[in-house]
């Protein structure tokens, strides 16, 4: 039974019983529980500390062998990614004319606000922070290599169709090498007897050979001319590529058509100022006459090449 309180009352200069007051009887009785259960929990932890050292040490010994492992692999995927923009930058690149990616760029969004305070009040926390930062910068590169590889697939795709387009075989077939009648450069007129640019190569044949586009190409032009050029095509290729066909006898082709390489253009002829059947045939590079040997490479081994050079560099009189 618990003891009864008495107060001093001094207004009736007598003792009186203090009442029970519940609410702090429940307070004292809470405050008791919550100390006891501290203590519970603490031996508790005390005891289960005790018990587990062993297995404690044998966790953090393994946390250290997978953080050498996670390194290490760091390590060997970052050289990796090296390797790959290494490759991307003096292979691919430049095997498509594109600029190498900058530093900056390659490192773009790896710096600023330091994101790994967390990580420094940790046990080897310096070792974590470090691993972090390589996986954030390798994640960095990896997106700047995949938005690098997608656009080298693009250029890739464009190289094909450029393959295609440029001017690459002869417009008569020539495997013997002796159509070549008048090779690129200075020429004497047949006409006028003066010397001048000769702006093409002149390939002689029998009226009615057949001519080929020498790339994929549009139709640019058809013109039935009573001098000059004559009876010509003029084939527009893209990439700053134009060929000229003159002095056919029949075209085969019209305005905004599409060509392939190797398809049927026209026939030769002497149509204009030439002075025999033959196919003057001009490339055209951003407007600017280059000689049409050089785009021959589909045509031709090495040692045809070398030959028709010669044959194509004679200082002899054109046909037109």
């Amino acid at each position: 039974m618990s003891k009864t309180k008495f107060k001093f009352n001094p207004e009736t200069l007598e003792y009186e019983r203090v009442p029970d007051n519940n609410w702090g009887t429940a307070a004292k009785i809470m405050g008791i529980l919550s100390f006891a259960a501290v203590v519970s929990i603490f031996s508790v932890s005390i005891a289960l500390q005790g018990n587990n050292t062993e297995d404690l040490q044998h966790q953090i010994a393994e946390y250290d062998i997978q953080m050498k492992l996670l390194t290490s692999k760091t390590t060997e995927i970052q050289t990796k990614l090296d390797d790959l923009a290494s490759m991307d930058d003096n292979v691919y690149r430049e095997i498509f004319g594109a600029d190498p990616i900058s530093e900056d760029i390659r490192k773009a969004g790896t710096g600023g606000v330091d994101k790994y305070t967390a990580l420094k009040q940790l046990r080897n926390g310096k070792n974590l922070e470090l691993l972090h930062k390589k996986l954030d910068n390798m994640n960095a590169q990896y997106k700047v290599q995949e938005d690098s590889y997608n656009k080298l697939i693009k250029m890739a795709k464009n190289k094909s169709k450029m393959l295609s387009s440029i001017p690459a075989i002869q417009p008569i077939p020539n495997k013997n090498l002796r159509r070549i009648a008048s090779g690129f450069g200075y020429r004497v007129d047949p006409i006028y007897k003066t010397r001048k640019m000769h702006k093409g190569i002149d390939f002689t044949a029998p009226r009615g050979t057949k001519i080929y586009a020498t790339g994929d190409a549009v139709v640019k032009k058809v013109e039935h001319a009573r001098w000059g050029y004559g009876t010509h095509v003029v084939l527009s290729h893209g990439y700053g590529y134009t060929t000229l066909y003159a002095h056919m006898s029949r075209t085969n082709v019209r305005v905004g058509q599409k060509v392939t390489r190797g398809q049927l253009i026209g026939l030769v002829g002497s149509t204009g100022k030439s002075t025999g059947p033959h196919l003057h045939y001009e490339v055209h590079k951003n407007g600017t006459a280059v000689n049409p040997v050089g785009f021959f490479y589909n045509d031709l081994t090495s040692e045809q090449y070398e030959e028709i050079l010669k044959i194509s560099s004679n200082p002899n009189q054109s046909f037109d």
